[in-house]
């Protein structure tokens, strides 16, 4: 019987220990492929999206405006680097004449002292320092209700709403929902004055932690509805596609 060569190279107080097997290399698990989103349904929030360029094409982009469509130069504090801002409302211009009324009285009452025994009987180096008092007083009136006015805003974006109420220089509030939470809007216009410069108040329900958000006297409420309910219908693709923030 032939000996094997390897057994004459092997020393006889030496142990032979069996070669390990070689094991085939483990294959690479299969990476999960994550569903693209159809052309389909792009073209669904593309079209949501143009519908609501197309609502508000035309509107003012001035910041001074109450009905800013796609502002260029406004922001807030917790927006984020890619979200786009679709409307900053205001009060309306027409809410504004009541204090500016009041303003320009405030201005024009120095003028009124002689008709004031009392005052016009003080010597002037009094009733200047007392002139000045006024105009101050009437300066902090009027730029507080200014301050009041462009602070007090109400902002619509691509994946929320945020309400700013702005009490007074001291007191700031903000109630925000994702405009996915939103379960229902309404608008009511109510008075002679609603209805000829055509503003009102528009309730917004949401299942958030802020059930109810209230917009007062913004202009045009009804567009700001159909603006909300396409930004919806775009929100409601994004959840049936699994992309929804």
């Amino acid at each position: 019987m032939p000996r094997s060569r390897d057994l004459d190279e092997i020393a006889p107080d030496e142990v032979v220990k069996p070669s390990p097997k070689l094991e085939p290399a483990s294959q690479p698990s299969p990476s999960i492929a994550h569903p693209l989103p159809s052309s389909d349904s792009k073209s669904a929030n593309l079209k949501f999206r143009q519908k609501v360029y197309e609502l508000i094409q035309g509107k003012t982009t001035s910041s001074l405006s109450a009905f800013l469509a796609r502002p260029k130069v406004f922001t807030f504090d917790t927006r984020e680097d890619d979200e786009e801002i679709i409307l900053v409302l205001r009060r309306h211009w027409f809410t504004n004449l009541q204090w500016v009324f009041i303003a320009l009285i405030m201005i024009i009452a120095p003028s009124l002292l002689s008709f004031f025994p009392l005052i016009s009987s003080f010597p002037g180096n009094y009733q200047f320092i007392f002139i000045v008092f006024w105009y101050l007083i009437t300066f902090a009136f009027a730029f507080e209700q200014f301050l009041s006015w462009y602070f007090n805003v109400f902002i619509v974006t691509e994946e929320r709403v945020v309400d700013i109420d702005m009490y007074n220089l001291l007191y700031t509030k903000v109630s925000e929902a994702k405009i996915s939470m939103i379960q229902d809007v309404t608008a009511t216009q109510g008075g002679v004055s609603q209805t000829v410069f055509n503003y009102g108040t528009i309730l917004i329900q949401t299942a958030a932690e802020i059930p109810v958000i209230k917009v007062e006297k913004i202009p045009n409420p009804n567009l700001v509805i159909k603006v909300l309910q396409q930004m919806r219908g775009e929100e409601e693709q994004e959840e049936l596609e699994g992309r929804l923030k």
